[in-house]
């Protein structure tokens, strides 16, 4: 399993920002894409984002298109998403992963592990 952890979440107001963190732990994300997903109470998990190996393709679920934007640092082996315009229903706890490629539909269920994640609450 390629361990990644998940941080930058926290509570914030309607129309605020926040940025999380997805450090990769004992390997280098350089060939990884790094995926997205979040839960949030009583849901199923769903993805938000997902961006590739090199940073030149991201793909972005539509409820957050336009608001949230994946970037990375290989140098500081750390993906970003930045989370513009929050919503109280971008409430939930937010998880990364580190897979082969993005694929162009993200289904929670095709993967089997998953850190602790970072919650993100949006709330005035």
């Amino acid at each position: 399993q390629l361990h990644v952890v998940e941080s930058g979440g926290g509570l914030v107001q309607p129309g605020g920002s926040l940025r999380l963190s997805c450090a990769a732990s004992g390997f280098t994300l350089d060939y990884y894409a790094i995926v997205w997903f979040r839960q949030a109470p009583g849901k199923e998990r769903e993805g938000v984002s997902c961006i590739g190996a090199l940073g030149d393709s991201t793909n972005y679920a539509d409820s957050v298109k336009g608001r949230f934007t994946s970037s990375r640092d290989n140098a500081k082996n750390t993906v970003y998403l930045q989370m513009n315009s929050l919503k109280p229903e971008d409430t939930a706890v937010y998880y990364c992963l580190a897979i082969p490629a993005c694929p162009k539909t993200l289904i929670a269920s095709l993967y089997d592990y998953w850190g602790q994640g970072t919650q993100v609450t949006v709330s005035s």
